[in-house]
């Protein structure tokens, strides 16, 4: 009984150690089934592609021609309609200059669609670098510079700054009827403005969101009353501001809201 017992331990031993049977077909199969469908891929992939047969690029040329645009991506179309990488495509029209935006698209059997928008210049940076209206810097150094565009300037790597104060400001003096004309920001980080009256206004470097806006609710109707006979005006003062008018004398201001109640008073007796 006892050498049954034994006998039949060693048999369930041997089971357990007994490696299990792979068959190999079960594996081969899914594997095969994997390559026949990505060698089809392939195979539609060479049978679809082909030389792209014309090229459409539209958007309202003025700084930038197709020739350009042809020129910059000329390898890539060498590629084929399939072949062709459409992001790649897209970023070689980008970095053109006076390109903002980009459309690449394949359009079947064999045509590329393109679509452009060119950048709109809205300020000048320096002496010939001109910003689009998003405050970018996007030609460093252009050979024309029209005349009409304010000028931004200051510290390099300072442009995105410059022009976003350039811009809220510009936002609010509209609708007075006063424009900027010149934002500079000089390497202390002292800031001065010129209105399109040709008057100046000095921010200085401390508390210029502040001064800023006491520019704007106050002083800057003020200067819409009587635009001819200011030279200029001074904010850099901790509760108030001077106004230096043309004939050389100047105008202490302590009390802000005193001189706006002023201001209106006049106005209702006009």
């Amino acid at each position: 009984m006892a050498r049954k017992q034994a006998n039949r331990r060693k048999q369930n031993t041997a089971k357990r150690l007994q490696m299990p049977k792979i068959r190999i077909g079960r594996v081969l199969a899914p594997l095969a089934a994997m390559g026949i469908i990505f060698a089809t891929y392939q195979l539609s992939l060479q049978m679809l592609d082909r030389e792209i047969s014309s090229i459409e690029i539209s958007g309202p040329f003025q700084r930038v021609t197709a020739l350009h645009i042809e020129a910059a991506i000329s390898e890539e179309i060498d590629a084929g309609f399939v072949g062709a990488d459409i992001d790649r495509i897209q970023d070689l029209i980008v970095a053109l200059p006076w390109i903002d935006q980009a459309r690449v698209a394949r359009r079947w059997p064999s045509r590329i669609s393109i679509t452009v928008t060119e950048q709109v210049p809205a300020a000048v940076w320096g002496d010939s670098g001109l910003l689009n209206t998003r405050g970018e810097l996007f030609v460093s150094e252009s050979r024309h510079v029209p005349a009409e565009l304010p000028r931004l300037s200051g510290p390099d790597a300072s442009s995105a700054e410059v022009a976003t104060r350039y811009l809220a400001v510009r936002e609010q003096l509209i609708p007075l009827g006063l424009d900027v004309r010149r934002v500079h920001l000089d390497t202390r980080g002292s800031w001065e403005m010129t209105l399109g009256n040709g008057i100046e206004v000095r921010l200085g470097r401390k508390a210029v969101a502040d001064r800023t806006g006491l520019f704007l609710d106050v002083v800057a109707d003020i200067i819409t009353g009587r635009a001819t006979e200011i030279e200029y005006v001074d904010m850099r003062y901790g509760n108030g501001f001077t106004i230096g008018w043309k004939g050389g004398s100047q105008t202490p201001v302590s009390d802000p809201k005193q001189a706006e109640q002023e201001m209106l008073a006049a106005r209702g007796t006009d």
